[in-house]
């Protein structure tokens, strides 16, 4: 132990004694070193940008059926349990889920309506309050025992139906539903209020997120039926709804990652259920990242193949010109493995060096071509970008290759006979 500890220091020194020499290699080490890590962190600033930009769009999460089916509360209670379902809700039919506002400075507009829950990722996306019923025991001296009503139904806009109607959060408004019963034009009515306003980079159609009682009713009163809990004396009249449990023709059902979309699409494939997804830019994303895989491999392993070479043949002729001075040490008592640290210390620090001068090279590039395409990011996103597992990891590859190379001519001192070196002195 205490003869290796000294060949390494013997090492150190004779790598700084031959500074010039030492400071070439390092330098050798970081031309090469620094093109790659800029090309590997420009491809995994992209494509980590592009799927993080995927990955927080609700939209792209986003999984409804093609058309109408026939889904059971117990069907859609399965998919909740699902793990890679994150938030699914069910939709009625979309020729009954639309609704008339009206505005108290009388400007109207026909929206369609979504339903909307806790934990809605589009309204947690971009921090929008989750629209909710307003519950009342009844009118004022009413019996303790009468049914409860709907007093009103907050409701989140999108920005283009907030614009129309001149509204902000706060403000009230009145939703009708039209329909014809018995030969006759009916109406029904409910309050309304504001709670949240959607961006315009949230949805740009017409749309009102409202409580799924309030997407059911509009159902239920266009089927000609009765909706007791939003007031008879709002229009809320007709039959009674059967017994049984409700089916409804679609869900909006948000996956909890991209390649939760993926599987939950093959999923439904194999039940012959047809389904919209973003599946396509998702597949493209990870097709981008394959090919730049395999670019930055085939350059790499160049780049390791011409590193292996060169370091192996300038240790090979180090230890050429040092074979005299290895030779005594051998003669002073060192062993053999302590000879062979002797030109693996001094690769190891070569290696070392290198890299933290690339590292260095590479902060600088990064923060240079971050700046060039600031404009087209946002928040904390980047074009260059590596991780501190990415410099750990070129560290002890580089540090690999580095004794690898010097295997050879490691073995090579170790084998150095001291009476065949310094006859001449």
């Amino acid at each position: 132990m205490r003869l290796a500890l000294q060949s390494l220091r013997l090492a150190a020194a004779d790598y700084c004694h031959e500074r010039l020499l030492s400071l070439c290699a390092v330098l050798t080490l970081a031309a090469v070193l620094t093109p790659l890590l800029i090309l590997y962190g420009v491809k995994f600033g992209v494509v980590q940008t592009l799927t993080d930009r995927l990955q927080n769009d609700p939209r792209t999460l986003e999984i409804s059926p093609v058309g109408s089916g026939h889904f059971t509360p117990d069907y859609l209670a399965q998919l909740r349990q699902h793990p890679s379902v994150a938030f699914v809700l069910p939709r009625t039919r979309s020729i009954a889920a639309t609704i008339d506002l009206f505005a108290k400075d009388g400007a109207r507009l026909t929206a369609s309506l979504e339903p909307s829950a806790a934990g809605d990722p589009l309204l947690v996306r971009h921090g929008a309050a989750v629209p909710t019923l307003m519950l009342d025991s009844g009118l004022h001296g009413a019996a303790p025992d009468t049914p409860r009503r709907i007093l009103w139904s907050g409701v989140a806009l999108s920005a283009p139906a907030a614009e129309k109607l001149g509204l902000s959060v706060g403000d009230e408004l009145e939703g009708r539903f039209e329909r014809r019963y018995q030969g006759a034009v009916q109406r029904a009515r409910l309050p309304l209020r504001v709670t949240a306003i959607l961006p315009l980079a949230a949805e740009q159609k017409n749309l009102v997120f409202a409580p799924l009682e309030v997407v059911e009713a509009a159902e239920d009163f266009r089927d000609g039926r009765a909706v007791p809990l939003f007031g008879a004396d709002r229009g809320w009249t007709g039959e009674p709804r059967p017994e049984g449990p409700r089916e409804y023709a679609g869900f909006r059902l948000h996956a909890r990652s991209l390649d939760g979309v993926m599987a939950l699409r093959d999923a439904f494939a194999a039940r012959g259920l047809e389904v919209h997804t973003q599946a396509e830019a998702i597949a493209q994303v990870r097709q981008l990242s394959a090919s730049l895989d395999l670019i930055f491999s085939l350059i790499g392993a160049a780049a390791a193949v011409g590193f292996l070479t060169s370091t192996a043949s300038s240790m090979l002729a180090a230890v050429a010109r040092k074979e005299r001075l290895l030779g005594l040490l051998r003669l002073m008592g060192f062993s053999t493995g302590a000879l062979l640290l002797f030109p693996l210390a001094q690769s190891l620090l070569t290696a070392l060096l290198g890299t933290g001068l690339a590292c260095g090279l590479y902060l600088l590039a990064a923060q240079v071509v971050n700046h060039l395409f600031a404009a087209s990011l946002s928040g904390l996103e980047s074009v260059c970008r590596l991780l501190p597992v990415h410099y750990a990891a070129t560290l002890l590859i580089v540090a690999g290759l580095s004794l690898l190379a010097a295997l050879g001519p490691a073995l090579r001192a170790g084998r150095i006979e001291p009476s065949e070196v310094i006859r001449e002195i």
